[in-house]
């Protein structure tokens, strides 16, 4: 289990979901691992579950709409542990269940934040130690949603198809310093995010028609794929938009 020997990644929205499966997978495989995240208790759970496992973990509580939270997360993870090598832009939120028309500016601010703004704050922050370290690899969280248009979904699609393109940019913008930049696009997974969803089996019923595997994924799923992105296997891949969605965009 050592993929990711010698490495250190930093994970944003690291307590819950997609960034706590990474956050241990990456752990497993070798890799010394800080985590962010709004809730200081939920990011310690993850760090002590780690640092159990024999692990090396820092949390580092703060939200990606604030420039100065980046700019320490990236700081903390160099001081605590020497290097910066790879980063997982996970963090987001999604409101949903209104067209555009009813989605309010302040909502719509709040995702682009967040989702978008969030991912290039985090970006910048961390460039320069990867640049120091001389190479590394970003992976960006994005979603179905940036890929086939979804109802009711106008605002969360629109900072997930930003989020690809920024991924674009910056695979071209840094491949010659061998920094990569990769997008994973996952369908509905079955993370608190999407809970609610989950629970009402009518509603889920209905959305499991349009996948062909027929079930939602899990965080452990995503986390796999994305750990494949974070390591030296995938030297040969930057720019790449991947879907992981039980098929649903090979209709």
């Amino acid at each position: 289990m050592s993929r990711l020997k010698g490495k250190v990644a930093l994970i944003t929205g690291g307590g819950t979901g997609i960034g706590a499966a990474c956050a241990r997978e990456f752990a497993r495989e070798g890799a010394a691992v800080v985590v962010t995240g709004r809730r200081k208790d939920v990011l310690e759970t993850i760090v002590r579950e780690i640092e159990h496992a024999k692990g090396r973990a820092l949390a580092v509580a703060g939200s990606v709409t604030d420039e100065t939270h980046a700019q320490n997360a990236v700081a903390q993870a160099v001081l605590a542990f020497g290097t910066l090598n790879v980063l997982v832009n996970n963090a987001g939120i999604l409101t949903f269940g209104k067209p555009l028309h009813e989605t309010d500016e302040a909502t719509w601010n709040e995702m682009m934040s967040v989702n978008l703004t969030g991912s290039y704050r985090m970006t910048k922050a961390a460039v320069p130690a990867m640049l120091k370290a001389g190479s590394g690899s970003i992976i960006n969280v994005s979603s179905v949603a940036s890929l086939v248009g979804l109802p009711m979904l106008a605002a969360y699609s629109a900072t997930k198809g930003g989020l690809d393109t920024l991924t674009r940019c910056v695979a071209i913008d840094y491949a010659p310093q061998k920094i990569r930049c990769n997008s994973v696009c996952p369908g509905l997974v079955n993370t608190p995010m999407a809970s609610d969803l989950i629970e009402n089996k009518d509603a889920l019923a209905q959305i499991m028609t349009a996948y062909p595997l027929g079930r939602p994924g899990t965080s452990a799923e995503i986390a796999k794929l994305i750990l494949y992105l974070a390591s030296d296997e995938s030297s040969w891949m930057t720019g790449a938009v991947i879907p992981i969605d039980g098929g649903m965009t090979a209709h």
